[in-house]
């Protein structure tokens, strides 16, 4: 019995030497990355190339979001709708549920004008676009 525990004691001393010793040259002070890495993970450009191939979809999903948050008390996301809950919560003295959904509606009425002005941005965006033949 005791063999055994000397035993299962020296394969963890093993391992654990093992595991060190893998581990420390990566984390070695100063180690510069293989190029294989620092090429990966350095910018080539500004992504303009992948952001006009994308212009579209990016374009539709934000103006979704727009038309989503300004529906009226029907759509499921809107401001409107959020507002509804908020009132019927307050109407029913849940109190907790009440400040619970005014947060997130505060958070959603401060989205809408992030987004709009993301739906601004994207038409200058598409224009470029247009006339770099990208679109």
């Amino acid at each position: 019995m005791l063999a055994n525990r000397r035993t299962a004691a020296a394969i963890g001393a093993v391992a654990l030497a093992g595991a060190l010793l893998s581990a420390g040259p990566a984390q070695a002070e100063g180690a510069s990355p293989s190029p294989a890495a620092s090429a990966k993970s350095a910018p080539k450009g500004d992504g303009a190339k992948a952001i006009c191939k994308h212009l579209p979809k990016t374009e539709a999903r934000v103006n979704a979001a727009v038309t989503r948050l300004n529906g009226d008390a029907t759509v499921a996301g809107s401001i409107a709708r959020l507002e509804q809950r908020v009132a019927e919560a307050k109407k029913a003295g849940h109190t907790e549920i009440q400040t619970y959904l005014n947060d997130r509606l505060t958070f959603r009425k401060n989205l809408l004008p992030t987004l709009q002005k993301r739906q601004e941005d994207l038409k200058a965006v598409s224009t470029w676009c247009s006339a770099q033949g990208s679109k």
